[in-house]
């Protein structure tokens, strides 16, 4: 058990430096002579609010109730896309995944891996109605995405908010969703984690995650997971599971979601503070050898953005930061989580390694450059 566990976290940690030598990492970088993999930047509507939180719902007796509550404004996503077979000619495949309501006139959240590259989104209510995305807009590196669908003047079932910064350890939740693709189910377990961070895959890691015990199958995706007093307070998003080990889901807490949703509606994509290097690499011996720095640690910076904030600042290529704040930072994840928790128009002082020489220099943190449409 031990021997997989140790394992899982080196394969986890390879992805991860994958990921950020990849230029996943947007702020960081918009990567260099690179095209933004998020869908859209068209906004869908620039005056629309995330609903505020309820205040003080009573907790259900038990899951039915749970159930009874949530279900009405939890859909099932399916999506075509359109592909080729060997002779070219155009075939379409389904896939299918989960999402939920949280505005009456038709705005739906899932995840982006549910919808991504999808010529086609169709969302159905447990009620067996049907609606027809209008417009979707995604987010790769939250792994958030945002349907709206015409409602005709229909009315819509929606969700309740709930706050996840309140959540513990141990507390009961649900998760509700189109696992399997067989119609809306519901599993129930408790919460095993909080503020967990995992990578996904190369160009996507996710923090501030809520681990649970709860079995998240295939479909299950983009949909809510809920606390005893069927609030939402995450997004089911990702699962580990291996041969012999208990699976472990994940979900996107809704308090950190929310803004980006929010953003996502408001712009059609979401802003992030850009520092404006590009290829970035933990200083170990080997990387200190092969490019023959005269440094054994920090991070080494391979490219800067033309006209950011790291050349403006007077960085080039082939520096090596070693602190930022006065913080050391020792390896790229560290960079990484550094600069994730700043805003844009922060100003950050960055100690660096050039030829010889440490130096200090102060930057001011940009908005990333939106996506291309």
């Amino acid at each position: 058990m031990k021997k997989k566990q140790k394992l899982l976290s080196l394969f986890l940690g390879i992805v991860l430096i994958v990921s950020v030598l990849s230029g996943g990492c947007d702020y960081l970088s918009q990567p260099i002579n690179s095209d933004n993999t998020d869908s859209t930047s068209n906004p869908i509507d620039a005056d629309w609010t995330f609903p505020t939180p309820q205040q003080n719902l009573p907790e259900l007796a038990n899951y039915a109730m749970v159930v009874a509550m949530v279900k009405p404004a939890v859909v099932a996503v399916d999506v075509e896309y359109i592909t080729q077979d060997i002779f070219g000619r155009q075939t379409v495949a389904v896939a299918s995944g989960s999402g939920f309501i949280i505005d009456p006139s038709g705005y739906i959240i899932t995840n982006n891996h549910v919808v991504e590259g999808g010529s086609t989104v169709t969302v159905t209510l447990s009620d067996g109605r049907t609606f027809t995305a209008s417009q979707v807009v995604t987010d790769s590196r939250t792994d958030l995405a945002v349907i709206k669908v015409d409602t005709l003047g229909e009315d819509l079932p929606f969700v309740y908010i709930g706050d996840s910064s309140a959540l513990e350890v141990g507390e009961p939740v649900a998760a509700i969703g189109n696992a399997l693709g067989l119609g809306i189910t519901m599993k129930g377990g408790w919460i095993s984690r909080l503020d967990a961070q995992i990578t996904v895959d190369q160009s996507v890691t996710l923090y501030g995650l809520i681990g649970t015990d709860v079995a998240i199958n295939e479909g299950n995706s983009g949909g809510p997971l809920v606390n005893m007093a069927g609030e939402v307070i995450g997004i089911t998003s990702a699962k580990i599971a291996e041969v012999g080990v208990e699976g472990v889901g994940y979900a996107i807490n809704i308090n950190s979601a929310r803004t980006f949703i929010e953003e996502l509606v408001k712009k059609g994509y979401i802003t992030r503070p850009f520092m404006g290097v590009a290829g970035i690499l933990t200083v170990d011996s080997s990387i200190q050898s092969y490019f023959r720095l005269g440094i054994d640690r920090g991070v080494l910076i391979r490219g800067v953005s033309e006209g950011g904030p790291a050349e403006k600042a007077g960085l080039m290529a082939n520096d090596v930061i070693l602190a930022i704040n006065d913080q050391p930072v020792l390896t790229d994840e560290e960079l990484i989580l550094a600069i994730h928790g700043k805003k844009i128009g922060d100003k950050i002082e960055v100690s660096y390694f050039r030829d010889g020489v440490t130096a200090t220099v102060t930057m001011t943190l940009a908005e990333t450059p939106p996506p291309e449409s």
